[in-house]
């Protein structure tokens, strides 16, 4: 078994990560370009998509995520699983969700356990920002659905509060959610709820 080792904190601002990434030829991705895609931000290892490809095989999978080794791996343990419908790109969404997807190309898109960045000085290197919530309108279908949670009560209102901000997002429903409306939990989510702690989530419309 390898073990992939990587820093567990990567500045977004760097400027080594201004640079927007291309989008692939998509037709070479996916067995079947056609069916719903949904886009996973900072997806980490992988795992929650990897099982919610095998969960939902009708669907495409898209996961992003700015560390580069953790990137590589997942796509080793999406090809050992032989899946058509799941791909992992290394890029930082912030300059690059723009030139990977054209408008209205996901049918959803989800941002859990985001680094939080406690320190004040470093807060600003938070992925969700005003941009991002307007190209994630721009790519989501009308009637899709954005998913967002955290384990850090002050991130997950901070995201909350962006998202309802954009004139093109409606919370589905008001207030936070009790449960993950996916069959699958992320990694850091079930670690949390087995320790006792709260999770923040809640879910968006785009309308």
């Amino acid at each position: 078994m390898t073990i992939v080792r990587v820093r567990q904190h990567v500045n977004p601002l760097s400027a080594k990560y201004q640079e927007a990434t291309a989008a692939p030829d998509w037709a070479q991705i996916y067995a079947h370009r056609t069916r719903p895609l949904h886009l996973d931000i900072g997806c980490a290892r992988g795992q929650f998509l990897l099982a919610m490809a095998q969960a939902w095989p009708d669907w495409n999978f898209l996961g992003v995520e700015i560390r580069e080794p953790l990137v590589i791996k997942a796509n080793q343990d999406r090809d050992a699983l032989g899946l058509s419908n799941l791909h992992y790109l290394f890029c930082n969404i912030n300059p690059s969700l723009r030139s990977l997807l054209l408008p209205q190309s996901l049918q959803g898109a989800s941002i859990q356990f985001p680094d939080p960045w406690f320190k004040r000085r470093h807060q600003k290197r938070r992925v969700l920002r005003p941009e991002l919530v307007a190209d994630l309108a721009r790519c989501l279908q009308p009637g899709s659905l954005l998913f967002l949670q955290s384990d850090v009560l002050e991130v997950a209102a901070e995201m909350r509060h962006l998202v309802g901000e954009h004139p093109d997002f409606r919370p589905q429903p008001h207030g936070w959610l009790e449960q993950n409306p996916f069959p699958v939990p992320t990694e850091r989510e079930t670690l949390t709820l087995k320790a006792g702690q709260p999770v923040y989530r809640c879910q968006f419309l785009r309308c």
